[in-house]
């Protein structure tokens, strides 16, 4: 059972258009931030490709004697923040893709 020439015409302007919008999307993610604090005191801060763009430390958190700590604060918030922006990124696709998995088109992560 063939498709019709028009349907498949259709169809490949549906697809078109998914790839723009997939393209614009992708460029919107690099404006977008979320951010992921770990104990109040060290906070990251990613855009929406899981890149991190900052980490802020509030001073009370340093603490000579106990720099494991700080560390184990600092990949919590790394970690949660790029666990955010993963999602950020799923839930945009997901509206264009309607969560279809299309081949060929590159993953964001």
């Amino acid at each position: 059972m063939g498709m019709n020439p028009q349907n498949m015409q259709k169809m490949m302007k549906q697809l078109q258009k998914m790839q723009e919008d997939m393209v614009r999307i992708q460029d919107d993610l690099k404006n977008e931030k979320v951010e992921a604090e770990s104990g109040g005191v060290v906070k990251a801060v990613f855009n929406g490709h899981g890149e991190i763009q900052a980490i802020h430390i509030a001073p009370e958190a340093v603490d000579p004697n106990d720099v494991e700590m700080l560390q184990d604060l600092i990949l919590a918030a790394v970690r949660e923040g790029q666990s955010k922006a993963q999602q950020l990124a799923q839930d945009r696709m997901g509206r264009v893709t309607g969560g279809m998995n299309i081949p060929g088109m590159p993953g964001l992560f």
